[in-house]
Parts: structure tokens; C-alpha cells; sequence
């Protein structure tokens, strides 16, 4: 098993100001693991799979089951029952000696509309994929993904094995348990053309016409989709200047190697006609698990122009651009210099996949992406 350290401190973080923390992230990212692997920290633990019938009826009558359990509670797949979120609201409050772990594979927005009573109560802790700074293989991150039986996985070709029955699996079963109702033929359509178009600005009426669906269908879907966190939707950053500026977001596959299985590609993902738009998505996601408190501090910028910036990540109150570059030697570019003037940055990274870190102009850093992760390892998400 991969150590997990900075989550296992994310929930710890958690547990010093809440009763209940809620994990989550995409199914078979290590949830289960990770919990389990935490649980080690108490002498008594109990753990509840809602998948399961026999555990899922036990929580049918749950003010009888928790007057007998003590140190820590984890429930698996919490988004199958959200009627069990009233009752726990009753138990943060009463019960002092208990911490509970809940395990969701749906985002916190989907689960906050079921918990609202519990607003106060709970703070959230979503595990991605495996962080650059967690393995020892970048190239093979890269190829595989971070999802645990896809990175660990031999080669490419077991990997992508794997990667396919999972695609299936969500499409035509895990997207129903976990409440959404989809029909399985437009969703493979739709994460085909997500592929295709990775790391583009969102087109809408394109994918509509495409498919045969509806625009606002479209947005329903890229909804759900993000909700599972299957894909990345950046929201474009507004400022008030004179320059026209682009108003619709870019969608990214979110795990790489999710993005190589639905574009076939093979291990050579060097010779790939999509392998810079592939590294720039992989290098966006490592940088905002990194930094962002949340999807709410992470944005793109472009004007109509052509000026543009890859990643903004506004947190407190300061401005830091990211332009990812898939070279060893990269330039200064007047997209690089409009976005620094006209966003007033604080400071702009340009990401390559290299070691080396050196100034290329007056605030603006060239530097690896596994140096600057490294520089960054001060992940906190309540």
C-alpha cells in the first residue's frame, strides 16, 4: 500500500474541530483503504458498508445500533442512504465520545443537500488520485493515473485492462447507486467527445448537436460527470479590463489515465498528437490538489485576443498564475506578459516537466512539476 500521509492529517485536521468527516472522492480512488488505514489510530472501531444488505439493514435502526459503539464510526457509500444524516446530526451533538467517518462517493455539493443538518458538524476531505509526491514513478503516474489498481497495475496495457472495466462499471452501474439516472449510451458519447476536446473551453451547442441531446441536458450531464469526479470543470477568471474576455470553462478528463484509455493511447504517450494537452491537465490537477483549498480557488484566464493564462489560483488575497509547458526550455511569451500586467500577479510558475528551478524574468519562475509539488505540500481542505 502507498502511504497516504497528508490525507490521513487532513482528517485528522478535521477531527480537531468536528464530530464527522466526510471523504470523499471517486469510487475505487482508496477510500475504504484510507479509512481503514486510519482507523488504526483507535482501539475500537467499527465499519459499515451501505453496499453491503446485511450492514445496510443494521442501519435501518441506527439509534438502537450506536447506543452500543464508542471511538470511531465508518459508513461506506453514505450517499445510499441520506436519511441517516438527520440522525446523525442528533448523535454529533450527544455524543461527545464518537467520531464519524463518513464515505462518499458523490462531491460535497451533491452530499451538502442532504446534510444540511448537519451544517456545523461536519468538514470535508476529498481524496484524489495519487499525488506526484506520493510515488516513485512520475512517468508511469502519468500514463496510468492515480487511481490505485491502474497505477499499480505492471504495464500500460493491464493498466488500461483495468481502466476499461471501470469506465463500463461506472457508465452502466455506479452511476445509478449513486443517484443518478442516465441513459449509459449518451454518457459514453459524451466522455468520448470530453477526451477528444480535453483541456478546451466548453462548446456547448457543438456537443449538443453531436450527440443528439439538448444544451441543457449537456450541462446536466457535465454536472454529474464533475459531481463524480470524472471530470474537471475550470471556470474562467473575470477581470475589469478593456480586453474581451472568454466566459465559458474548460473541461478536463480529470485522472490521466482515464483521459489515455478513452483516446488509445499506448505507452508512447510521448508520440501521442494529444500528449501536451495531456500533461497540461495532468500538471493542473497535481498543482490544485496541491493548493487549493478547494475547486472555488482555481481558475483559467483568456481574452478573445488570445491571451491566456493555463491555471489562477486565487487564495488568500494573493494571485498566482500557472502556465504549464511540456519543454525543457521555455520562453517568455506575451501571453505570459499580458497576464501578468493585466491580472496584477503576484507571482507566475511556468511548469515543465523537469527538476530545474530558475528565474526567466522578474517574477516569473521557471520550475519542475515535482519540485514546485514538493514546495507546495501544505494541503488543508476545512
Amino acid at each position: 500500500m502507498i502511504p497516504r500521509k497528508a490525507a490521513l492529517k487532513e482528517i485528522d485536521n478535521v477531527f480537531s474541530y468536528f464530530p464527522i468527516c466526510g471523504l470523499i472522492g471517486s469510487r475505487q480512488i482508496g477510500k475504504t483503504t484510507l479509512a481503514l488505514e486510519y482507523a488504526k489510530k483507535y482501539e475500537t472501531y467499527y465499519h459499515f458498508d451501505l453496499e453491503d444488505p446485511v450492514d445496510f439493514q443494521k442501519l435501518l435502526d441506527p439509534k438502537l445500533l450506536f447506543e452500543s459503539l464508542s471511538e470511531l464510526v465508518i459508513i461506506d457509500e453514505i450517499q445510499r442512504c441520506p436519511e441517516l444524516f438527520q440522525f446523525l446530526r442528533v448523535i454529533a451533538d450527544r455524543r461527545q465520545d464518537l467520531k464519524i467517518l463518513l464515505l462518499g462517493s458523490s462531491s460535497r455539493d451533491v452530499l451538502e443537500k442532504s446534510s444540511e443538518s448537519l451544517a456545523g458538524r461536519v468538514s470535508y476531505v476529498e481524496l484524489s488520485s495519487f499525488s506526484l509526491t506520493e510515488i516513485e514513478d512520475p512517468k508511469k503516474l502519468w500514463l496510468q493515473g492515480g487511481f490505485p489498481k491502474a497505477y499499480l497495475a505492471p504495464d500500460a496495457k493491464t493498466s488500461f485492462f483495468w481502466l476499461k472495466n471501470y469506465i463500463t462499471s461506472f457508465v452502466e452501474r455506479d452511476l445509478r447507486s449513486i443517484g443518478f439516472n442516465l441513459e449509459p449510451q449518451n454518457i459514453r458519447r459524451l466522455l468520448a467527445i470530453l477526451a477528444q476536446s480535453h483541456g478546451n473551453v466548453a462548446n456547448y451547442s457543438d456537443i449538443s448537436k453531436t450527440i443528439g441531446i439538448s444544451n441543457v441536458t449537456v450541462k446536466k450531464y457535465i454536472d454529474i460527470l464533475e459531481s463524480a469526479f470524472i471530470i474537471s470543470v475550470l471556470k474562467p477568471w473575470f477581470e475589469n479590463i478593456s480586453k474581451r474576455q472568454i466566459k465559458a470553462p474548460k473541461i478536463y478528463i480529470k485522472d490521466s489515465g482515464i483521459l489515455h484509455y478513452l483516446l488509445g493511447v499506448d505507452d508512447k504517450i510521448d508520440l501521442h498528437p494529444k500528449c501536451g494537452v495531456s500533461w497540461e491537465g495532468f500538471a493542473i490537477q497535481q498543482i490544485i490538489g496541491k493548493f487549493a483549498h478547494d475547486k472555488n480557488d482555481a481558475f483559467f484566464w483568456r481574452t478573445n485576443a488570445g491571451a491566456e493564462l493555463d491555471l489562477l489560483i486565487v487564495r488568500d488575497g494573493k494571485k498566482t498564475g500557472f502556465e504549464i509547458k511540456y519543454t525543457s526550455v521555455p520562453k517568455v511569451t506575451p501571453s505570459m506578459i499580458s497576464a501578468m500586467e493585466d491580472l496584477e500577479l503576484d507571482e507566475l510558475f511556468v511548469v515543465t516537466p523537469g527538476n530545474d528551478t530558475y528565474l526567466l524574468k522578474e517574477n516569473i519562475q521557471v520550475v519542475g512539476l515535482y519540485p514546485l509539488l514538493k514546495r507546495m505540500d501544505i494541503t488543508c481542505h476545512y
